[in-house]
């Protein structure tokens, strides 16, 4: 199913209608009210058109999740806390953890006002891996909703997809901006 004009034209059509039966009323030589009306329709439209998308998705996945419910819950559940666990793990791994941080800002000499620079290990440590796991399990739940939804591929290939597209616009950029500042533009 796919929404293309419907929307448009069923929106076009029952504010027409509204106008003919005179339940609405509409002075077409005044340009305000002409304004409104237009300005009404596309309203109208749009909230068909969200209608419409909603019971689409909707179908889908809860067909899929009434037809098996016990396997969404734990898919449901593992790519959540999957995602959260490799999150917090990759925070360790790849030099972001509250440590690295704290590490950073002291050779920076950077400090957080009104704590100690013995604490700041530990006041980041009370935002960092949870700031991480959260973000994961946001990852892990676009992955979900992409599978239920019935996403060409799977939600994971596509998060790589576009993470890999990201990396090489952010690796395009960078090559762009040092020949800028090389040349002096």
């Amino acid at each position: 199913m796919e929404l293309g004009i419907t929307p448009i034209v069923t929106s076009g059509l029952v504010m027409q209608l509204l106008v003919g039966s005179k339940i609405i009323e509409v002075d077409n030589s005044v340009r305000e009210d002409r304004a409104l009306l237009n300005g009404a329709q596309k309203l109208l439209g749009i909230l068909i058109a969200i209608g419409e998308a909603v019971a689409y998705v909707l179908s889908g996945i809860l067909a899929d999740m009434a037809a098996n419910p016990f396997h969404a819950l734990f898919y449901i559940v593992f790519m959540l806390s999957a995602c959260a666990l490799f999150s917090k793990t990759w925070i360790e791994v790849s030099g972001s953890s509250a440590r690295d941080v704290a590490k950073q800002l002291k050779e920076q000499q950077m400090v957080m006002p009104g704590h100690r620079e013995s604490n700041l290990q530990k006041e980041l440590n009370r935002y960092i891996p949870t700031a991480a796991a959260f973000g994961g399990m946001c990852i892990g739940a676009l992955t979900v909703l992409a599978d239920f939804m019935g996403a060409i591929g799977s939600g994971t290939g596509i998060l790589l997809a576009v993470t890999i597209i990201y990396q090489y616009f952010e690796t395009f950029e960078k090559e762009r901006a040092s020949e800028l500042g090389f040349f002096g533009l």
